[in-house]
C-alpha cells in the first residue's frame, strides 16, 4: 500500500492530497493591497493578513474566550442540526472555505459518518502550518475519509476546485467571515459562490445576526486581551513578510460597533506621530497620534436582506436555523438553475 509522508505521519496516497494554489507568501500581487490600503484617508489593511501561522493560533484562543459568543452559538447550531443537514444533502463531497482547525465541521463529518455516507473533505486556509495539523488529524480520527487540503486564497480555490468523486457538493463557509465583507466585496463572493457550484450543489453559510450593541462589542475587547494581540499581530506579520518597522508598542486595539453600517470596527490607533517603512514593498507611512488603521470589519446581519441576496445568486435557501436567543443564523442553500443552464 503507497503512503505518503504528511507531517510526521506516514498516510495512505489514496486518501489524501495536497494542493497549493500559491504560496501566501507569493501571491502575484502580494503587497499591492496594503500600499492601496494604507494611501486611504481612513488606513485600512487587509483583514486576510491576520492569518499566519500566529495569527490562526490566536482566533483559535478567541474562539474559546466567554465574551466570544460567534463561536459557541454557531457550534450548538450545528451540535443540534448536523444530522438533519446531511440528511437534507445526502452523500456529498464538503468544501470549507477558511478552515482553520475544522473544529466546528468534524461536527458535520461525524452526521455523514453516522448516515454512512462517504467522507470526502477539503479544507481551504491561507495557512498551511494548522492545515496539515488539522488534516493529519482527522485522518487519523477517521479511517474512511478522503482529504484535499487546499493551501490558498478563497479566490483561488474556487476559481480552480478540483473535480469531486462524488455526485453532489456542499461549499461550507461558517463563522460569519461574510461579515468581513463590504457589499461590493460580498457581492463579488457571492457571484464566484454561484460560479463554483453546479445547480442542485449546496452553499452553508454562518452569519451573525443584529442583537444588543454590549453583546457585539463585549465579543471584540475580551477581557484577557486576547483580541487585542491578535489585532496587533497583523504588524508583526507585515513586519516580516515585508521587511516592515511596525513598532507594535506604539499602537492600541481598538473596536467599536458602527450602529449606521451596523459592523464592528477593529482599529489600531497609533499612539504616536510615527514613519514606518515596508522595505520590500519601497513604501512608507505617516500616521499622527490618534490615527487608525482599520484591520477588519465584521458586519452583523439582517436575515430577510441577506435571503435576498443569496437569491439575486441563485441561491435559494432550503433551511434556516438559529439559536434560541436569534443571534446567529445557519443557512443551508441550494444552487439554482439560472436562464439557459438547465432544461
Amino acid at each position: 500500500m503507497e503512503t505518503i509522508q504528511v507531517g510526521s505521519e506516514q498516510i495512505e496516497s489514496s486518501r489524501f492530497r495536497w494542493i497549493t494554489f500559491s504560496s501566501p507568501e507569493a501571491v502575484v500581487d502580494d503587497g499591492q493591497d496594503v500600499i492601496q490600503g494604507l494611501s486611504q484617508t481612513q488606513k485600512t489593511l487587509p483583514c486576510r493578513y491576520f492569518y499566519d501561522d500566529r495569527g490562526s493560533e490566536l482566533f483559535e484562543q478567541i474562539t474559546d474566550l466567554p465574551e466570544y459568543y460567534p463561536t459557541r452559538t454557531e457550534q450548538a447550531i450545528l451540535e443540534k442540526y448536523a444530522v438533519e443537514i446531511a440528511q437534507l444533502t445526502g452523500g456529498c463531497e464538503l468544501v470549507e472555505l477558511g478552515s482553520g482547525s475544522s473544529r466546528k465541521t468534524r461536527l458535520l463529518l461525524e452526521a455523514y459518518n453516522q448516515l454512512n455516507h462517504q467522507l470526502h473533505y477539503c479544507p481551504i486556509d491561507v495557512s498551511a502550518g494548522i492545515l496539515k495539523a488539522t488534516a493529519i488529524a482527522l485522518l487519523r480520527q477517521y479511517p474512511r475519509l478522503k482529504l484535499s487540503g487546499l493551501a490558498g486564497t478563497y479566490q483561488q480555490a474556487l476559481a480552480q476546485l478540483p473535480p469531486t468523486e462524488l455526485e453532489n457538493r456542499m461549499l461550507i463557509f461558517l463563522g460569519s467571515t461574510l461579515g468581513n465583507l463590504n457589499d461590493e466585496e460580498c457581492n463579488t463572493f457571492l457571484t464566484q459562490i454561484q460560479q463554483a457550484l453546479q445547480p442542485g450543489e449546496f452553499f452553508l453559510l454562518g452569519v451573525d445576526l443584529q442583537k444588543a450593541i454590549a453583546v457585539i462589542e463585549a465579543a471584540y475587547n475580551d477581557a484577557q486581551g486576547v483580541t487585542a494581540e491578535f489585532n496587533l499581530n497583523i504588524l508583526r506579520h507585515l513586519n516580516h513578510r515585508f521587511q516592515g518597522n511596525f513598532a507594535l508598542d506604539q499602537f492600541a486595539h481598538h473596536a467599536f460597533y458602527n450602529p449606521v453600517e451596523h459592523q464592528i470596527e477593529m482599529h489600531l490607533r497609533s499612539l504616536k506621530r510615527q514613519t514606518v517603512v515596508l522595505k520590500t514593498l519601497d513604501y512608507q507611512v505617516v500616521l499622527d497620534t490618534g490615527e487608525t488603521i482599520r484591520t477588519e470589519i465584521s458586519r452583523k446581519f439582517h436575515l430577510p436582506t441577506l435571503i435576498d441576496s443569496l437569491k439575486t445568486h441563485a441561491l435559494q435557501p432550503l433551511h434556516i436555523w438559529t439559536d434560541p436567543q436569534g443571534w446567529f443564523g445557519l443557512l443551508l442553500c441550494q444552487r439554482q438553475c439560472t436562464s439557459g443552464e438547465c432544461p
